[in-house]
Protein backbone atom coordinates (compact mmCIF):
# COMPACT_ATOMS: atom_id res chain seq x y z
CA UNK A 1 0.00 0.00 0.00
CA UNK A 2 1.47 3.74 -1.26
CA UNK A 3 0.55 6.46 1.52
CA UNK A 4 -0.10 9.81 -0.82
CA UNK A 5 0.46 13.37 0.57
CA UNK A 6 -0.24 16.26 -0.22
CA UNK A 7 2.64 18.99 0.29
CA UNK A 8 1.59 22.73 1.00
CA UNK A 9 3.36 25.27 -0.19
CA UNK A 10 4.77 27.97 3.13
CA UNK A 11 4.84 30.80 0.97
CA UNK A 12 1.19 30.16 -0.14
CA UNK A 13 1.82 30.11 -3.83
CA UNK A 14 -0.35 27.90 -5.83
CA UNK A 15 1.33 26.18 -9.28
CA UNK A 16 -2.05 26.32 -11.71
CA UNK A 17 -0.58 22.62 -13.18
CA UNK A 18 -1.05 19.50 -11.75
CA UNK A 19 2.86 17.73 -10.89
CA UNK A 20 2.99 14.81 -12.97
CA UNK A 21 6.07 12.16 -13.08
CA UNK A 22 8.20 12.37 -15.61
CA UNK A 23 7.19 8.78 -16.79
CA UNK A 24 4.85 6.49 -15.70
CA UNK A 25 6.08 4.50 -12.69
CA UNK A 26 6.83 0.66 -12.96
CA UNK A 27 3.54 -1.72 -10.96
CA UNK A 28 6.44 -4.10 -10.51
CA UNK A 29 9.96 -4.70 -10.72
CA UNK A 30 10.11 -8.52 -11.49
CA UNK A 31 11.47 -9.03 -15.01
CA UNK A 32 12.88 -5.24 -15.30
CA UNK A 33 16.02 -3.82 -15.61
CA UNK A 34 17.12 -1.26 -13.47
CA UNK A 35 20.21 1.22 -13.73
CA UNK A 36 21.91 2.20 -10.64
CA UNK A 37 22.89 5.88 -11.79
CA UNK A 38 26.07 7.44 -9.35
CA UNK A 39 28.54 10.18 -9.28
CA UNK A 40 32.29 9.35 -8.12
CA UNK A 41 31.84 10.86 -4.51
CA UNK A 42 32.88 7.74 -2.17
CA UNK A 43 29.44 7.22 -0.76
CA UNK A 44 27.75 6.73 -3.90
CA UNK A 45 28.96 3.25 -4.81
CA UNK A 46 28.19 1.69 -0.79
CA UNK A 47 24.89 3.13 -0.97
CA UNK A 48 23.85 1.64 -4.77
CA UNK A 49 25.30 -2.06 -3.43
CA UNK A 50 22.95 -2.25 -0.59
CA UNK A 51 19.85 -0.57 -3.11
CA UNK A 52 20.94 -3.51 -5.27
CA UNK A 53 21.31 -6.44 -2.27
CA UNK A 54 17.76 -5.61 -1.17
CA UNK A 55 16.08 -5.42 -4.57
CA UNK A 56 17.39 -8.66 -5.45
CA UNK A 57 16.14 -10.42 -2.18
CA UNK A 58 12.69 -8.99 -3.36
CA UNK A 59 12.76 -9.68 -6.71
CA UNK A 60 14.50 -12.28 -8.16
CA UNK A 61 13.58 -12.16 -11.68
CA UNK A 62 15.62 -8.06 -11.78
CA UNK A 63 18.42 -7.01 -13.68
CA UNK A 64 20.80 -4.30 -12.77
CA UNK A 65 22.68 -2.23 -14.51
CA UNK A 66 25.30 0.17 -13.00
CA UNK A 67 26.20 3.68 -14.84
CA UNK A 68 28.96 6.21 -13.34
CA UNK A 69 29.21 9.49 -14.29
CA UNK A 70 32.77 10.42 -14.48
CA UNK A 71 32.65 14.02 -12.89
CA UNK A 72 30.97 16.17 -10.75
CA UNK A 73 28.65 17.62 -13.48
CA UNK A 74 25.91 17.30 -16.14
CA UNK A 75 26.47 13.91 -17.99
CA UNK A 76 26.20 16.29 -21.31
CA UNK A 77 29.37 17.84 -19.99
CA UNK A 78 31.00 15.05 -20.20
CA UNK A 79 31.50 13.82 -22.96
CA UNK A 80 29.58 10.48 -22.75
CA UNK A 81 26.19 11.76 -23.59
CA UNK A 82 25.90 9.34 -26.67
CA UNK A 83 26.97 6.64 -23.96
CA UNK A 84 24.72 7.39 -21.37
CA UNK A 85 21.73 7.72 -23.40
CA UNK A 86 22.73 4.67 -24.92
CA UNK A 87 22.81 2.78 -21.47
CA UNK A 88 19.15 4.68 -20.92
CA UNK A 89 17.72 2.88 -23.73
CA UNK A 90 18.85 -0.63 -21.84
CA UNK A 91 16.76 0.35 -18.51
CA UNK A 92 13.28 0.29 -17.44
CA UNK A 93 13.83 2.84 -14.57
CA UNK A 94 16.73 4.32 -13.24
CA UNK A 95 17.77 4.86 -9.09
CA UNK A 96 20.18 8.09 -8.47
CA UNK A 97 22.92 7.75 -5.74
CA UNK A 98 25.11 11.49 -5.20
CA UNK A 99 27.16 10.06 -2.29
CA UNK A 100 27.14 13.29 -0.69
Amino acid sequence: MVDHYEVLNPWAEVDPLPLRAISERLTDLNGKRIGLFRNKKVAALPILKVVEKRLKERFHTLKLSYYCRERNVSVAETGNLDEYEEWLKGVDAVILSAGD
